[in-house]
């Protein structure tokens, strides 16, 4: 495995520096169309696919959400809801120092996310009362990927802000383990650190159906949180309207920026702690300087023969993975920048001095000791973040993802005596008679 240099910014820009998109059926690679062939009995876009499971799940409920898990996942479902006293009794089935770090983990979540201020507000400087209440979400589901192993630092970081925000009830979903369906007991025992009221072992299309839509099960949510795979970020998609959402999540992805002052080795081994993720994950390296890059190449190849996942790892780094070579720093910097990645790590010798030319990133991390997979599990940050470009408007999960806004308009009689014919001009140019109408009403005192 050797991690490309591109010796020309420009054309990095227009290569492995450039947003990509699946979704037409041309675009999609051939063993995932020759499984929804399977799977469905025709050939379908991806879209198509989510549609039709969604319709399904949305029309017959639990019989539906079994026959996909069976159709999908290849397993029969005995139970689409884990018992509670799976939940309880699953921090005494994992070993004592794993539950230590979800602890720690989970403490340092919390108290990360109760600094963020959520204040409700008043004024009477305007005429009687104006502000804003700010309420939490009812019910918010999360979705916890499974895929090729568990996630339980994933249910930390979307369940514990939602309880900082008082969400009352919180339910989650996620895939049935591969060991008869059986949900993994890290997992379980997460959701009981993070306090998790409800367990469903769904995953895909049909686990974002029956929390948009509910069923005889699962109850309907307010707001649906959580990255996943493409069936589940394209089954967002087609939900939102019916229910709330954080966001749409691609592949993850990290762009480094250093300069000859970085370790070589550790610049490396971050790459290639992203690229583990999936092969379809990003990792950058942006640098000016040659002798860093040729020596971040060097030590990938080396750890890469050491990793369990060498295979991910090379399948990544050849798709989307490189060293950009550029003329400084500040052009390094304007590159990330414009990428607006998930995570933008800045191993330079005076990474404050950097950041503030950044806009645009899931999360900056600043300096070689804080590297991106302290914030993948204890750092206290949630690790969901945008992707794919998003991050030029788009926020990390914080607490005010499970809160609303409720505009408070108590004026007095006077002030509205006073701006009602203003409302009923601008009334007037809109050709909104009865507006204006109710606005004079008022003002004359009526």
């Amino acid at each position: 495995m050797t991690l490309r240099i591109y010796d020309d910014w420009e054309q990095a820009r227009r290569t492995v520096l450039r947003r990509r998109s699946v979704s037409a059926l041309e675009e999609v690679p051939a063993p995932l169309r020759a499984s929804i062939e399977r799977v469905f009995g025709k050939e379908l876009t991806p879209e198509q696919a989510v549609a039709q499971i969604l319709a399904d799940v949305r029309q017959r409920g639990d019989d539906a959400l079994r026959e996909w898990t069976a159709r999908i996942d290849h397993l029969e479902l005995d139970g689409i809801e884990v018992p509670a006293e799976a939940i309880e009794t699953a921090p005494r089935q994992i070993p004592g120092d794993l539950l230590e770090a979800l602890d720690l983990a989970a403490e340092r979540i919390r108290a990360f996310h109760a600094r963020q201020p959520i204040p409700s507000w008043t004024t009477d400087e305007m005429g009687g009362t104006l502000g804003q209440r700010v309420n939490p979400l009812r019910r918010v589901g999360v979705y916890v990927p499974g895929g090729t192993a568990p996630l339980p630092s994933s249910l930390l970081m979307a369940v514990i802000p939602a309880r900082v925000a008082g969400v009352e009830e919180i339910v989650a979903c996620t895939p049935p383990g591969r060991d008869g369906g059986r949900v993994p007991d890290v997992i379980l025992a997460a959701a009981h650190v993070a306090g998790v009221d409800r367990l469903f072992r769904l995953g895909g299309a049909q686990a974002i159906g029956a929390l948009a839509y509910g069923t005889a099960t699962v109850p309907r949510v307010d707001k649906i949180v959580g990255a996943g795979g493409l069936f589940t970020t394209l089954a967002k998609r087609q939900v939102y309207g019916q229910v709330g959402l954080d966001g749409l999540y691609g592949p993850t992805e990290t762009v480094v920026v250093a300069d000859d002052s970085a370790n070589p080795a550790w610049v490396a081994a971050d790459l290639l702690a992203q690229a583990e993720h999936d092969v379809l994950a990003t990792a950058v390296l942006l640098t000016p300087s040659r002798r860093l890059a040729e020596a971040v190449q060097a030590e990938a190849a080396r750890q890469t023969k050491d990793l369990s996942r060498a295979d991910v790892i090379a399948a990544s780094l050849a798709g989307q993975g490189g060293i950009v070579l550029t003329p400084n720093l500040e052009t390094a910097v304007g590159l990330a920048d414009e990428f607006a990645p998930e995570h933008l790590c800045l191993s330079v010798q005076d990474p404050e001095h950097w950041a503030g030319r950044i806009r645009n990133a899931g999360g900056l991390f600043l300096g070689e000791h804080s590297f991106e997979v302290l914030g993948d599990y204890v750092a206290g940050p949630s690790h969901i973040m945008p992707t794919g470009g998003t991050a030029r408007w788009g926020s990390p999960v914080n607490v005010l993802d499970f809160c609303k806004i409720v505009n408070v308009i108590a004026l007095d009689a006077g002030t509205a005596a006073r701006i009602s014919p203003a409302a009923a001009r601008i009334a007037a140019a809109e050709s909104l008679t009865g507006h204006g109408a109710a606005a004079m009403a008022r003002g004359d005192g009526v």
